[in-house]
């Protein structure tokens, strides 16, 4: 809020404005979006109903409501991950076919918070609860109040950072980094040498463990997140550090700001390179049962 106040006289393509927003909103608004994917496990509460309401207060200065709608997309993602049709952190088969090139990977990776924002809807579409009719209210009243005390500018610097935050943005290398396979790890796992190592699935989640961490709720401990959701982002850590053997040899990256860097370059890589199963898993809170689960094929 402090920073809104800062550049609510500044001119949109100053410098004052763009890199604060740059530097100090995306960077926080990357966090929040964190903070809200934290509470989406109901990890800050015990009460269901409190993580909720609290996901719609930490979705404030972000200026766009969406934690209510966030939470059963991105449970379903964990309980149907890389199924085709159910996990919508999957690039579309018209996304990966249209940006299939350096400039499509730029111009993906300058924009991906609108993909990640607009995908789900496209994918399949969940009922709006009151919980989403509050999220909604309460933003609007947040934009219309920053609105009237600072003036347009300051709320389009809410807006602004989170754009930013979802643009080319070392924090945002995570989106990319978690679930993509890159080609140093296609090899590493075509050099497997025992024959038990070649008949595994093929690796479809990647830890990062440097210091941006920091800002993201340890987020990059991908894997240790997806084997174990339930624990917060807090002992992360720890968990890595008791069962390290089970983590160590997992390739994993080594920089975000690398991967955003391999992913736009390198033309072994690219929105097509997703672990994809053609069916199980289940929508989260739409009443179906899990299917079985295909066995795995990278999509290349």
């Amino acid at each position: 809020v402090f920073c809104a106040w800062f550049v609510k006289d500044a001119a949109f393509f100053s410098w004052r404005f763009l890199a604060t927003a740059y530097i100090i909103g995306a960077t926080a608004n990357q966090n929040l979006f964190l903070a809200i994917h934290e509470i989406s496990h109901n990890l800050a509460f015990k009460s269901p109903l409190a993580n909720r309401l609290f996901a719609v207060v930490a979705n404030l200065p972000i200026g766009i409501p969406y934690s209510a709608s966030f939470r059963p997309y991105h449970l379903t993602h964990h309980k149907s991950l890389g199924v085709d049709g159910l996990d919508t952190d999957l690039p579309t088969a018209l996304e990966a076919w249209f940006l299939d090139s350096v400039a499509g990977k730029a111009f993906f990776c300058t924009f991906q918070i609108l993909f990640y924002a607009l995908r789900p809807m496209m994918v399949y579409k969940i009922p709006l609860t009151n919980i989403h009719a509050f999220n909604i209210a309460a933003q609007i009243a947040f934009d219309v109040a920053v609105f009237k005390m600072f003036g347009g500018m300051a709320l389009g610097y809410f807006i602004m950072s989170s754009f930013l935050a979802g643009s080319l943005h070392p924090c945002a290398g995570h989106f990319i980094a978690e679930h993509y396979v890159f080609s140093q790890h296609a090899r590493l796992a075509e050099g497997r040498k025992s024959e038990a190592a070649k008949l595994a699935p093929p690796p479809e989640t990647f830890s990062y463990y440097g210091i941006l961490n920091i800002f993201t709720y340890n987020v990059g401990l991908h894997n240790e997140h997806h084997d174990f959701p339930a624990i917060p982002w807090t002992r992360l850590w720890k968990l890595n550090e008791i069962a390290n053997e089970f983590y160590c040899d997992l390739p994993c990256h080594h920089s975000w700001v690398g991967v955003t860097w391999q992913f736009i370059l390198d033309k072994e890589v690219g929105l097509w390179c997703r672990v994809k199963r053609k069916e199980g898993g289940r929508k989260v809170g739409a009443g179906e049962g899990a299917m079985h689960a295909q066995p795995p094929l990278v999509s290349r």
